[in-house]
């Protein structure tokens, strides 16, 4: 799925941004620029990551960068959230498509549908998909990272696993878990370490079927 507009881009809101496009020319921007961090984030990491070469990578001046985002940790940001919400897309269909009705056949959909991202999907493997944006706040009432908290909800809507305390902490485990191990498959990039990606789907399942109850 190709993201072009805003709010696919940045899915829960667009808070990220300084100015919310409200016109195809400005979301296609905003989807350029992206793309553009992405591609450098593959190239250099995103510790080195800049604004201004996010601009020059665009074709785009550093004030329309400035226009959208606020500084880089905005840029990385709103890159995370984007590829949450394609790989949110992937699972979906990949569920749609196989008429499930076991979570722990969810399991092995996402991990794949994560597998196949890290593959194909530029800047994917630098995102932290453990990371919860400010957990720490006083304001904060989770400490779901975006990723745990669709995980979650889909295992909630689908298949009726209880939402609590201990299901909440489950699901982020398992995603730590998940960060871990594939980014171990990946270490040395190509295709991913099989050995690891399959240790992810048993290790999770197996973690999840102790900790999660189904009404």
């Amino acid at each position: 799925m190709l993201v072009t507009d805003v709010h696919d881009a940045l899915p829960g809101g667009s808070s990220l941004l300084r100015n919310e496009p409200v016109q195809a020319r400005s979301s296609a921007r905003l989807t350029g620029l992206l793309d553009a961090a992405a591609a450098i984030i593959d190239e250099i990491g995103y510790e080195r990551l800049t604004t201004a070469m996010v601009a020059e990578r665009a074709g785009a001046s550093i004030g329309t960068v400035y226009r959208y985002f606020p500084d880089r940790i905005a840029v990385v940001d709103a890159l995370a959230l984007r590829c949450v919400q394609r790989l949110t897309n992937r699972v979906a269909e990949a569920l749609e498509a196989e008429d499930v009705d076991d979570w722990r056949r969810a399991v092995d959909l996402v991990v794949d549908a994560k597998v196949a991202l890290y593959r194909d999907e530029p800047g994917f493997r630098a995102i932290r998909f453990s990371d919860a944006p400010d957990a720490g706040s006083p304001q904060a009432t989770s400490t779901l990272s975006p990723f745990a908290e669709a995980v979650l909800g889909l295992f909630e809507q689908r298949f009726g696993v209880v939402r609590d305390a201990e299901s909440e902490l489950a699901v982020q485990v398992v995603v730590e878990i998940g960060v871990s191990l594939l980014a171990r498959a990946f270490l040395s990039g190509g295709a991913g370490d099989e050995r690891f990606v399959d240790e992810c789907r048993r290790v999770s399942k197996a973690y999840l079927e102790a900790h999660l109850t189904v009404r």
